[in-house]
């Protein structure tokens, strides 16, 4: 049984999808055994109280400078004992410290076909507004291994989702995270719980 740690920031959409994963028996081979929260008001933090799973609070300007808060974030994940760090929503770019420890044990979900949309400065609805601005047909979600370039790492899963007439931002990011993000998320954490993810070069095989 491999312990999940879920890293988050705001409301805990992406949280609550993996919650309800884990409930109905679909990560039989995981469990999420803590919540870290870089904002103390996140309403994620409330999900994962309902819910029975403990929590961590970790404000990076709570600490004189970002090696300290790295150091913090870093024993936390070790003494939660995490085999896989998910990153639902989590506003924080990770030290390479961090992603070196953790190497291919910590997986994001970026709302866009990457390699569209994606890198610096595309996070929320700045990426559906990119897409709308640029007239695609489809976007969608990625789950991808973190590595140290922004939206970089080894692709797991992709699922489209069509661009419709009249959409705005808002009512895109909704239709990508119901559509997409939601049931990809779960289904790699899933696949990475049962070792059947093979990573070589920049390539995901599903064994």
């Amino acid at each position: 049984m491999k312990n999940i740690v879920v890293l988050v920031s705001g409301g805990g959409t992406n949280l609550q999808a993996l919650i309800d994963a884990q409930k109905r028996g679909a990560i039989p081979n995981g469990r999420i055994t803590c919540v870290i929260s870089s904002n103390p008001n996140a309403y994620a933090l409330k999900r994962a109280k309902e819910n029975g799973i403990g929590t961590r609070v970790i404000v990076p300007k709570d600490f004189p400078s970002e090696e300290v808060y790295t150091r913090v974030l870093l024993e936390s994940l070790f003494q939660e004992y995490a085999d896989l760090i998910v990153l639902a929503g989590f506003m924080k770019i990770l030290d390479a410290s961090i992603i070196r420890a953790y190497h291919n044990q910590i997986i994001n979900v970026h709302p866009s076909l990457i390699p569209a949309f994606c890198g610096v400065g595309y996070y929320g609805l700045r990426v559906h507004e990119a897409a709308l601005e640029r007239g695609v047909r489809y976007t969608g979600a990625t789950v991808h291994f973190v590595n140290e370039i922004a939206d970089d790492g080894p692709i797991i899963l992709q699922k489209p989702v069509a661009v419709q007439s009249g959409d705005t931002p808002e009512i895109l990011q909704k239709r990508v995270m119901e559509e997409a993000e939601w049931k990809i998320l779960p289904e790699a954490v899933c696949l990475y719980c049962d070792d059947r993810l093979e990573v070589k070069d920049k390539t995901v095989y599903i064994r």
